[in-house]
């Protein structure tokens, strides 16, 4: 398995790093790293680790600020990464920690490392167990912040 890592500069916490970390404790894989300057760039780059580096997945990292202009380019970032997993069949899972989601830096470096965790479990779920999701469908997890639970009727 080769999973492969894109963050950015623009970033406050170093989620390559976190990432890497956490997928090495849950498999014996073959990691790809590429960092750019920002959001918008993090699409080229995944492409780039999936066609050129031959990555079976892809998590693509980032923090936009709190700003109108920063989820305009967030929103932007995504749909770039929602047309690269089309053009490519490979899963791509977009970890953005935004700014505004935390009340000071503590809680938002805290909200980047926890998120950054749960989504590397998740990669490697995807790819080495897809099935062990289904067990997970429907009872709202989240990751980062406390799971919302399943809907009760």
């Amino acid at each position: 398995m080769r999973v492969g890592v894109a963050d950015t500069t623009f970033s406050r916490v170093n989620m390559g790093a976190i990432a890497i970390d956490e997928l090495r404790k849950h498999a014996s894989i073959s990691i790809e790293r590429v960092t750019v300057p920002g959001m918008k760039d993090l699409p080229v780059a995944c492409k780039k680790l999936i066609g050129e580096r031959k990555c079976d997945i892809v998590m693509a990292l980032g923090m936009p600020g709190g700003k109108d202009k920063d989820r305009m380019c967030a929103h932007e970032a995504s749909q770039g990464l929602i047309m690269c997993q089309l053009m490519t069949n490979t899963h791509i899972l977009e970890v953005f920690v935004h700014e505004d989601e935390a009340k000071d830096d503590v809680e938002l470096a805290w909200l980047a490392e926890q998120r950054t965790r749960e989504h590397a479990v998740n990669a490697v779920k995807l790819v080495l167990n897809p099935r062990c999701l289904e067990k997970e469908a429907g009872t709202g997890q989240r990751e980062g912040f406390g799971d919302a639970g399943p809907a009760r009727r």
